[in-house]
């Protein structure tokens, strides 16, 4: 008989150099979608940036001063002949 060694046991802990995925079957059985760990990585990086640039776009928008109608105040000189 075989004995046990300890020693050929393959770890059971989570490989973090490895990627996930995530395939999306519909009903008849077909693939829909495949869902990789990079894309996921781009969505949040997407989402960071998108962030950013609204929080920068707020603020420049707050630090601008509003245009001012400088016609309403002053007089319009007419020329005529």
């Amino acid at each position: 008989m075989n004995k046990f060694d300890p020693t050929k046991l393959r770890t059971q802990g989570y490989n973090f150099s490895e990627g996930w995925l995530v395939q999306v079957y519909g009903s008849d059985r077909r693939l829909l979608c495949v869902l990789e760990s990079s894309h996921a990585w781009t969505f949040l990086l997407g989402c960071g940036f998108g962030l950013l640039l609204g929080l920068g776009w707020f603020t420049l928008a707050r630090s601008t001063p509003a245009p001012t109608d400088e016609a309403t105040t002053t007089p319009s000189v007419v020329w005529i002949d």
